[in-house]
């Protein structure tokens, strides 16, 4: 009885604690390591919207890997496939997601937007080649079609942020 009586008190005292405790921030599941280091590093919204589309390029060249190494015998091949064009729609989404935070807080970011509709063309163009005469595409359609939605939503969500936040101050000179 005593036992339970000082489990109880143990367990009364350390339920405030859990209760004020705030889980530690989750890395990503599609970044590396050293990816999530930079982004938490990176200090500003740019950077970090920049850091994003850079790893979203990352995962464009896995594919074009994979594919431009083609095994029919790579049972995992598809696996890889599916997983780079996961992730990635997630780092795409982030950007998107980020750049919208930024318009809210009327952050400067105007490079990080021309940077990001630059380089989502470019992505988009190879995922549209894909769509129409990629091989094996039906074992990743889905995710291939989700990468391109999320590159179209988020060269939307550019356009309209580029139209929304404030120009940049204008330099004078004395």
């Amino acid at each position: 009885m005593k036992r339970t009586r000082w489990l109880s008190i143990l367990l009364m005292a350390a339920l405030p604690a859990m209760a004020i405790a705030r889980p530690a921030p989750q890395k990503k599941d599609y970044l590396s390591d050293a990816e999530a280091d930079k982004i938490r590093d990176a200090y500003t919204p740019s950077a970090k919207i920049k850091l994003f589309i850079t790893f979203a390029g990352d995962r464009i060249k896995r594919v074009q890997y994979e594919l431009g190494h083609f095994d029919p015998q790579d049972h995992r091949q598809m696996e890889r496939i599916n997983t780079a064009l996961n992730d990635y729609s997630g780092c795409i989404d982030d950007a998107a997601d980020l750049i919208g935070i930024a318009v809210e807080k009327q952050q400067e970011i105007h490079q990080a937007i021309k940077d990001m509709q630059l380089r989502t063309k470019d992505y988009l163009t190879y995922l549209q080649q894909l769509e129409a005469s990629g091989q094996s595409r039906d074992d990743y359609k889905d995710n291939l079609d989700d990468a391109v939605e999320a590159t179209q939503d988020a060269q939307a969500d550019a356009e309209k942020a580029l139209k929304e936040i404030e120009p940049p101050p204008v330099r004078r000179g004395p």
